[in-house]
């Protein structure tokens, strides 16, 4: 199985538009960073995790043919506003996108594209085949099996996914006692940290390594990264042994 990643930054990406910061301005490509998502392949299959706003260039960059199925971590903009490129893959399918996400996420893709939901939709809108999820409940797709893991994002519910010994969680600040015993064993972790400083929603680089020492996975990856990280080469100098900042297109 294996797992690519498509994006590594943050809701603004990286370089934001209008900085000229070192990271902003740096010409090494592992420092321009997409909308945070994951492409999960197995046997032919691909499965996303998130489709935001650079959706069409993640999959044009990956060279991905065929996508099977799109799994949503939560409903912020930079997760799913991306959905309607998934049309190319609907039309060349001939079917319905299968789309993962708890019912409260489901919601609020039906709101930002009611036109996809309509009675008589607009020829050409995408079609979804909406699969509600919950923390509770393992669900496999295109023969991958997932195990959700919720976090917290401040006080907002968020999915994270165990994948065998793989596991991927984004916009984590916090994680419940029961919900950190489902990665018991993993042998990769991939886990957001911000940049240096607190933040309300997200976990820092410092409360990022506290988690990965109590999980102890072989190998873990840092994504969903600022501009405020500092330079990738620079920056993973620091980083303790088995720990790494991920960067657009790393495949694990």
């Amino acid at each position: 199985m294996n797992f690519t990643f498509l994006g590594t930054g943050t809701s603004q990406g990286v370089p934001i538009i209008g900085c000229d910061c070192e990271v902003c301005t740096s010409n090494d490509p592992r420092d321009h960073r997409l909308r945070c998502s994951l492409l999960v392949s197995h046997e032919g299959r691909n499965v996303a995790i998130d489709a935001g706003p650079d959706f069409r260039q993640q999959m044009l960059r990956a060279g991905v043919r065929r996508l099977d199925a799109v799994v949503l971590t939560h409903e912020h903009n930079d997760h799913i506003i991306g959905l309607d490129d998934v049309r190319p893959f609907i039309f060349m399918q001939n079917e319905p996108m299968p789309l993962y996400a708890t019912d409260s996420v489901i919601k609020e893709v039906k709101q930002r594209f009611s036109y996809a939901f309509e009675e008589n939709p607009y020829p050409g809108a995408p079609q979804f085949e909406l699969r509600p999820i919950s923390k509770e409940e393992p669900f496999e797709v295109a023969g991958i099996p997932f195990q959700p893991i919720e976090v917290l994002h401040g006080s907002l519910p968020v999915l994270g996914f165990r994948i065998g010994d793989f596991a991927y969680l984004t916009d984590m600040k916090t994680i419940s006692p029961s919900e950190k015993s489902k990665l018991s064993g993993i042998k990769t972790l991939v886990v957001n940290a911000l940049h240096l400083s607190q933040h309300h929603s997200h976990m820092n680089l410092e409360e990022a390594l506290t988690f990965i020492e109590e999980v102890r996975p072989e190998q873990a990856w840092l994504t969903h990264i600022s501009h405020s990280m500092g330079l990738h080469a620079e920056r993973s100098k620091l980083l303790p042994k088995g720990v790494g900042l991920a960067w657009d297109g790393l495949a694990v």
